[in-house]
């Protein structure tokens, strides 16, 4: 029987071959796990075979996991919110999460800056960009990310850490690397920009579970994988 320590393995052995075939140190590229819709007990496993940061779309589910893991003993975890933050949901966010993977607008860059706990460390901000420039895809065009990343450099309780993109499947290898390639293109255009924090801007988050390899061949920092961790995620209710 295959357990998530044996799957988190094959993850981290696929993400060392990748690195190794791209001319990339092994410890250059982290892994999110994706535990959106699976259970608390799920994510223990993972965190019990050494997995530490988790990513999350459904905002209160993710708020229950916390809690519920916490009561556990495992309150040491790295949240990261990988999903669409509605306005109504800042505080979610700025209260219970580490990470914010997906913004792309200016009103919900003020409000988790304005709803961000003091006590807390600052929200750490990665920019969705859409390469793809589908209409109906979230982030923010290639061209106006440099905008929306100085007002987020200027912000308190945010910082600023690099580029995130979900570009849409493509058959091939080659293929799914010129779409990272693109995210890439925006990334060193912010980190070349001089912004505050500057020293800080250092993420790439890119790739998933049937295109990480491509992903780190272009420049990824850091993937996210739910799929070949956890299996195929069940239908939420409701």
């Amino acid at each position: 029987m295959t357990t998530i320590a044996d799957k988190l393995q094959e993850v981290r052995t696929r993400i060392d071959a990748a690195c190794s075939a791209a001319g990339r140190a092994p410890d250059a590229v982290s892994l999110l796990a994706v535990s959106k819709t699976f259970p608390a007990e799920m994510v223990a496993r993972a965190a019990l075979a050494g997995q530490r940061a988790f990513g999350e779309n459904y905002l209160q589910e993710a708020v229950e996991k916390m809690s519920q893991l916490g009561e556990a003993g495992l309150s040491n975890l790295e949240w990261h919110c990988i999903g669409p933050v509605q306005a109504n949901k800042t505080r979610l966010v700025a209260e219970h999460f580490d990470w914010l993977h997906t913004l792309d607008r200016e009103k919900i860059a003020r409000r988790l800056a304005e709803q961000r706990p003091a006590q807390l460390a600052p929200l750490q901000v990665c920019i969705q960009v859409n390469v793809d420039g589908g209409a109906n895809k979230a982030g923010v065009a290639p061209s106006e990310a440099l905008a929306l990343a100085r007002v987020v450099a200027a912000l308190p309780g945010l910082q600023l850490r690099g580029v995130m993109s979900i570009p849409e499947p493509a058959p091939d290898f080659e293929s799914q690397r010129a779409l990272h390639l693109k995210a890439r293109a925006v990334f060193d255009q912010l980190r070349a920009a001089g912004l505050p924090g500057a020293e800080r801007f250092d993420t790439l988050s890119m790739g998933m579970s049937n295109d990480l390899e491509a992903a780190v061949a272009a420049g990824s920092t850091m993937v996210r994988v739910g799929s070949a961790l956890f299996g195929q995620r069940a239908a939420r209710a409701g």
